[in-house]
């Protein structure tokens, strides 16, 4: 190992160790961090998401699209799957590890005082002083968790995104939908544009509200905005401005189409506000180009494995949905391992209906639950269980169960996919899992 992977590799432990440092909602600290390294954040524009689900997705249909118009972008995003240097892109490529720690120098040379910046918070601004740096014309940044009190709400974009509302967090943001709503309407700012597919009323209304209360254009899918679908893995977009025939898709499920319909309905907005130019043979090559690991992924076609990184119910409906409508199989094999903290019983009631075989097996990160819990939550809904505790040998079991015509399906958490991803041989930096 050469001195720069040591040191790299020192640097994420420090930062691991940040996590003991808790989750501290708030934006003084982040503030603070950022004026000593000149306020990074206000060197390039910005596209601040938020949502329960699909703000990965949404945020690279976005950097890919911007990336073909020839402008120099910023994808900040979390967590990552296996290499910490995931959450850091610029024009879609992965940052190298030597960049990456000399931002971490820069960044831990400013920090002042007793009280240290969480993880998210130290590689927020690591995100956004690397950025300036490297003299991006757009970020595109996707926050934590919520938004109101999010380490990335600092930005100041030109327009925001609302992907979906769902119950997930709830111990963070709230018990209801509209509690949920109001945490990620904070990212609304002044006069700023907003585009949403939130379709809950509750939360419908608490996003128009904040709108109001600021000033702030709402853009929503299925009003202002819609997409239909043509044929296999193409779509027309129409927008409040703009119309677009026969685009294709390069991400796999039907929920994608929504991300790729807010993806341009941002764009709309920008190029209203005269701050780029739209050109639909660039925006077919971002929409077919654009890739996001972990999410409906295959891994495998004999038989067909696919990795998902659905880790909650509403996930899990994007999922059961796909697995109905795009994946012809005759029988369903899942390999499910999932953080205890999520709600395992409406991931269940989603999924275990659709399959033949369920094997339930441990990732190695400390929140995962139990494979034997698991298994005792899983009985009303299916009676062919196995459980093994390494996720390799659980992959082989399934594979083994399944026929040349059947389907397995590698789900439950994005904690998990990383794990599996590095089984099937992707190259990590550090076998640590931070958190988002």
């Amino acid at each position: 190992m050469t001195r720069s992977a040591v040191d790299f590799a020192s640097a994420v432990d420090f930062l691991c160790h940040l996590q003991k440092v808790g989750i501290k909602f708030g934006l003084n600290r982040t503030e603070n961090l950022l004026e000593r390294l000149g306020n990074p954040h206000r060197r390039f524009r910005s596209i601040h998401i938020a949502g329960t689900n699909g703000k990965g997705s949404t945020a690279a249909i976005l950097s890919s699209i911007l990336t073909r118009h020839g402008l120099r972008v910023g994808l900040y995003t979390s967590p990552h799957l296996v290499r910490f240097t995931e959450r850091f892109r610029i024009n879609d490529e992965e940052s190298p590890a030597e960049r990456i720690f000399q931002v971490f120098q820069d960044v831990m040379e400013v920090v002042e005082g007793e009280e240290w910046p969480t993880f998210f918070e130290a590689v927020t601004a690591m995100a956004f002083h690397y950025f300036a740096q490297e003299g991006v014309d757009w970020g595109i940044i996707e926050t934590g968790m919520g938004g109101r009190l999010d380490a990335t709400n600092v930005v100041r974009p030109h327009v925001a995104i609302i992907t979906n509302v769902a119950m997930d967090h709830q111990e963070f943001l709230g018990s209801t939908l509209s509690a949920i709503a109001r945490e990620k309407a904070g990212i609304i700012k002044d006069f700023t544009p907003v585009v949403t597919a939130v379709k809950q009323p509750a939360a419908q209304s608490t996003l128009k509200t904040a709108c109001l209360k600021k000033g702030a254009p709402l853009y929503r899918y299925g009003i202002h905005f819609r997409v239909q679908k043509n044929g296999s893995q193409h779509f027309h977009y129409q927008g409040f401005s703009r119309r677009w025939s026969n685009l294709p898709l390069g991400l796999l499920g039907e929920h994608q189409y929504t991300n790729a319909a807010l993806a341009l309905a941002a764009l709309e907005v920008l190029e209203a506000q005269g701050l780029l130019t739209l050109d639909s043979d660039k925006i077919a090559q971002g929409l077919m180009q654009v890739r996001w690991p972990g999410r409906l992924e295959i891994l495998e076609t004999q038989p067909l494995v696919i990795l998902d990184g659905a880790h909650n119910p509403h996930g899990a409906e994007c999922l059961r949905t796909a697995l109905k409508t795009q994946f012809a199989h005759r029988r369903l094999h899942l390999v499910m391992g999932i953080m205890a903290d999520k709600d395992i019983r409406g991931i269940f009631r989603r999924l275990l209906p659709l399959a033949e075989t369920v094997v339930f097996t441990q990732p190695r990160y400390g929140r995962a639950a139990h494979p034997d819990v698991l298994r005792r939550l899983a009985f009303p809904f299916l009676k062919k269980i196995f459980v093994i505790p390494k996720p390799a040998d659980a992959i082989a079991q399934a594979k083994a169960l399944a026929a040349p015509e059947d389907v397995v399906c590698v789900t439950g958490s994005l904690y998990f996919v990383g794990e599996v991803k590095e089984i099937y041989g992707e190259p990590s930096q550090t076998h640590d899992r931070l958190l988002a």
